[in-house]
């Protein structure tokens, strides 16, 4: 095991400074907060290792004095230790970004929130009242086609892993179903949501979502280790292997590292690190990537359960000691992310384990947000019950 707390003044921002429309920043409720639990951080990863990660990493950025700490392995076949240098699929995340570009795009003048997904993507879903807002809210009724894609682990990941889908043919496997509400009457998380904001940022822009990406985020706050390959399946650079946890107790760990990610794309198929992630949000929730205007929209929040909100691509978590972080998890094979900020962005956390379909790490690695933003140990969830809905979960097993 590997542990290091470095400690580095600066702004995680400054290399961020071509930030696209400048946004007012909220007050400062980070400068109130107490210290980081660093130990805390440590002990929820420890745990995680216990319970079946190879490895288990976390950032803490607090107003420019970051720690890192991590323990277990990388690459299970090597034995190289995992470290917060190292890349990885971060999932659910993704939908965070994709959020960005189209709140950008409304910023531009060139999408309206509020109008029929309809207006641009004309015949694509059965239902004229489905909005954008709907879409990024999780409030539109779409069906979860992860659903039935993963409704046993390993061979619904082993069908999908080497495909590569077009945006319809994922819509089409959604519309196969009927909608789980109409639109607007409630919130249900799903994937089919975010494969249509994808559709929606390529019509909009005339540009891949991944080029979109890159011009409106990735370059403008210097983010080098976050990347869209697909449909590659290789992570560029070091990385480290996520490993999948069958539905069957006590089968071998699946590599699940090598996949084009094609079953999520826009939902759920970026690579990041802990770094870049740490500053995506700081600077989002800082108000340097949209207006404040498309910023309150985004954290306008619509309650998901007593602990939790979702707003437009973006969660809410309400801790213990009664400080809400935002940001988002997320859940691709072989990886788990937590990825949340202070309102203010000036406190950031990001935790990486390197394996999935662990209800029990899922709940543990949430404990890291109570130690970085509660300044207190966590209290460790035992069972295996996920917290929320995962795309690589079994459905009867996820949890919202």
């Amino acid at each position: 095991m590997n542990v290091t707390h470095l400690a580095t003044r600066g702004t995680a921002l400054g290399a961020a400074a071509l930030f696209l429309l400048a946004g007012t920043a909220h007050a400062a409720p980070a400068a109130r907060l107490p210290k980081p639990d660093l130990a805390g951080v440590d002990s929820v990863l420890r745990t995680a290792l216990r319970q079946g990660a190879p490895g288990a990493i976390a950032r803490v950025d607090d107003n420019g004095t970051v720690s890192t700490t991590a323990f277990g392995v990388a690459d299970r076949g090597t034995g190289r230790a995992i470290s917060n240098a190292d890349r990885f699929r971060i999932g659910s995340v993704t939908k965070v970004f994709s959020a960005v570009v189209l709140m950008q795009l409304a910023d531009e003048g060139k999408l309206n929130l509020d109008a029929s997904v309809d207006r641009y993507l004309p015949g694509l879903l059965p239902d004229s009242r489905i909005t954008v807002r709907q879409v990024l809210g999780h409030r539109s009724g779409l069906y979860d086609y992860t659903n039935d894609m993963f409704a046993k682990s390993v061979s619904g990941f082993e069908s999908v892993r080497s495909k590569v889908f077009t945006y319809r043919q994922l819509v089409d496997r959604s519309l196969r179903h009927a909608p789980t509400n109409a639109p607007g009457a409630a919130y249900a998380y799903s994937n089919t949501n975010f494969v249509v904001a994808g559709m929606l940022i390529e019509k909009l822009t005339g540009h891949s979502v991944g080029t979109e990406y890159t011009n409106r985020i990735i370059e403008p706050l210097k983010l080098r280790d976050t990347f869209y390959v697909h449909p590659d399946k290789t992570i560029p650079g070091r990385y480290a292997r996520g490993y999948l946890t069958p539905d069957s107790a006590g089968a071998p760990l699946v590599d699940a590292t090598q996949q084009t990610v094609s079953w999520a794309q826009s939902a759920g198929a970026l690579i990041s690190s802990t770094r870049d992630l740490d500053t995506f949000l700081s600077a989002l929730l800082g108000g340097r990537l949209m207006s404040a205007t498309r910023l309150g929209q985004m954290e306008r929040m619509i309650p998901v359960n007593s602990t939790q909100a979702y707003g437009l691509g973006l969660r809410r978590r309400d801790l213990s000691c009664g400080v809400s972080v935002y940001g988002h998890t997320g859940a691709v094979q072989g990886y788990y992310t937590y990825a949340f900020a202070t309102k203010d962005g000036r406190r950031s956390l990001t935790a990486l384990a390197n394996t999935s379909n662990n209800g029990a790490v899922l709940n543990t690695m949430l404990g890291t947000l109570e130690s970085a933003f509660c300044g207190k140990p966590a209290k460790v969830r035992r069972g295996s019950a996920a917290v929320e809905r995962q795309g690589d979960m079994a459905p009867e097993a996820a949890r919202d």
